[in-house]
């Protein structure tokens, strides 16, 4: 039909989906990079990521943390020593259990992360306000729908989902 007006791309093209994704996380990954930049002389990503844990979850046991973190105890005790070291987390005598210690930000260590997770947000914010109200629209639309497909768990508002890269909806838990 002459009037149908040919899309320089359909939307069904999957190809052209996962090139826009993958653009789109190259923008996410930098907006990331840069939000962790003005702490990289304090914590590397992996010790950040461990931050973001306690601030998520609240303190823990060692073995606790290092499961979440998908990484043996012995590397989570390398990392909560710097950060002790660094006084952005210490240990405690666990209040349930007298014998068990348990692993906390202190509040430089909420205060870093704080810092961090507000950079990204604004970041995102800025980037977000450039768009329309009906691209914002679409938008939510869209990324719910591929974070549903890819079974990842946290699009829904008012809950914090940590992911493993250290991303997490603010406000954090304070522990």
């Amino acid at each position: 039909m002459a009037d149908e007006v040919q899309s320089p791309q359909r939307v069904d093209d999957v190809d052209a989906v996962t090139r826009a994704v993958l653009t789109a996380s190259r923008l996410l990954v930098a907006v990331s990079a840069r939000s962790l930049a003005a702490v990289e002389d304090r914590v590397t990503l992996a010790q950040f990521r461990l931050l973001v844990v306690l601030s998520t979850h609240g303190p823990a046991k060692l073995v606790v943390l290092a499961d979440r973190l998908g990484v043996n105890p012995s590397t989570a005790m390398r990392m909560v020593d710097r950060l002790i070291a660094a006084g952005l987390a210490d240990r405690q005598t666990n209040p349930e259990n007298r014998r068990e210690t348990v692993l906390r930000l202190t509040r430089e260590g909420c205060a870093l992360v704080e810092d961090v997770m507000g950079r990204r947000r604004q970041e995102i914010a800025t980037i977000v306000e450039r768009l329309s109200l009906d691209q914002r629209s679409a938008l939510i639309d869209a990324l719910t729908a591929f974070t549903e497909a890819g079974d990842e768990p946290g699009g829904t508002a008012g809950h914090n989902v940590l992911s493993p890269l250290g991303w997490a909806d603010a406000p954090l838990h304070q522990g």
